[in-house]
């Protein structure tokens, strides 16, 4: 008999669609040759077009979330999805189904909790694909995997691909608060804030189809993300957020503080009062920043006790 440790996982394709009709056939199609065993859930998250008909004819589970954003679409699959693998992929066709099983076999071989497809296209010169990944959202991508790299820690270099492969312990344990594409920003900082084993595939990176149109905005969705970010460093690394406000308050207080300091040195007098006022509170509110921040660090360090708690919860596949 065959040891049920040793059996094939169960995979879960899960694609997020909002108006993806003239796509989501090939990427269902897509992934149903690549993994053939998995099981393609696609949920339509209020498509105005013909999406639903489209996944159900190419063989994909279609379901509905009516609350609109990416985010949404994710947390009410992972909740909902059971799996001891989940392939997350959006549903425009420009990632390549067959990096999935490269994907899965390292996540399986390596006992990894997440597996992030690293994005690659062609230089300008080279193919048809070179406009796929735009030199703003490159440049964008950059500087905020860099911004988060900085705080939680430098082991992923495509923070914002929406190609990614879970263990199950991820899935079932991530919080999931995001509501839009600032969902991508929330698995990274969750799997770097945990120390959890985490790996990288190389992943051809293509145009959309003709006649399907980007829902990423690059100017606000970039601001949600860069705003995530700063959320969650407030969440989970509040000591120095909170330092950083009061060092800069206590800076602006000396720089404030100096010329008055100057003219009680040479006449003995205070004639700037009011700037000795907003100087001393000035000063009140660093160390009042301060105390916020250690106070919060010790909360901090028993919600990430708790995560980690959730995490170990949820059984590991195998031995």
């Amino acid at each position: 008999m065959t040891d049920p440790a040793e059996a094939a996982p169960r995979i879960a394709v899960l694609v997020p669609c909002h108006n993806e009709e003239v796509a989501i056939g090939r990427v269902v199609a897509g992934f149903r040759a690549a993994l053939p065993g998995a099981v393609v859930h696609v949920y339509d998250n209020n498509s105005t077009d013909g999406t639903a008909a489209a996944a159900r004819a190419a063989g994909a589970v279609v379901r509905r979330e009516p609350l609109q954003g990416k985010g949404n679409v994710v947390r009410r699959m992972l909740a909902d999805i059971e799996a001891d693998v989940f392939v997350l992929v959006d549903g425009d066709d420009t990632y390549d189904a067959a990096a999935a099983p490269e994907m899965v076999r390292l996540l399986v071989e390596d006992r990894l909790d997440m597996v992030t497809g690293v994005r690659v296209t062609a230089a300008p010169q080279e193919g048809a694909h070179a406009a796929a990944y735009r030199p703003g959202h490159v440049l964008g991508n950059r500087v905020l995997t860099g911004l988060v790299a900085s705080v939680f820690g430098d082991r992923i270099s495509d923070m914002l691909s929406g190609y990614r492969v879970f263990s199950r312990r991820f899935a079932k344990s991530f919080p999931a608060l995001a509501e839009g594409f600032e969902t991508e920003t929330e698995f990274t900082v969750h799997a770097l804030e945990l120390r959890l084993p985490v790996g990288e595939v190389a992943t051809a990176y293509r145009e959309r189809p003709p006649g399907s149109m980007s829902k990423l905005s690059t100017f606000r969705d970039g601001w949600r993300i860069l705003r995530t970010i700063g959320g969650l460093v407030k969440r989970e690394r509040p000591l120095a957020f909170f330092s950083v406000i009061a060092l800069s308050l206590v800076v602006i207080g000396v720089l404030l503080f100096l010329p008055v300091l100057g003219t009680w040195l040479a006449t003995g007098l205070v004639p700037r009062m009011p700037t000795l006022m907003a100087v001393i509170g000035l000063w009140i509110l660093a160390s009042l920043s301060l105390a916020c921040g250690l106070i919060l660090d010790t909360v901090t360090r028993g919600r990430r006790e708790m995560k980690r708690l959730a995490y170990l919860a949820v059984a590991p596949r195998g031995p």
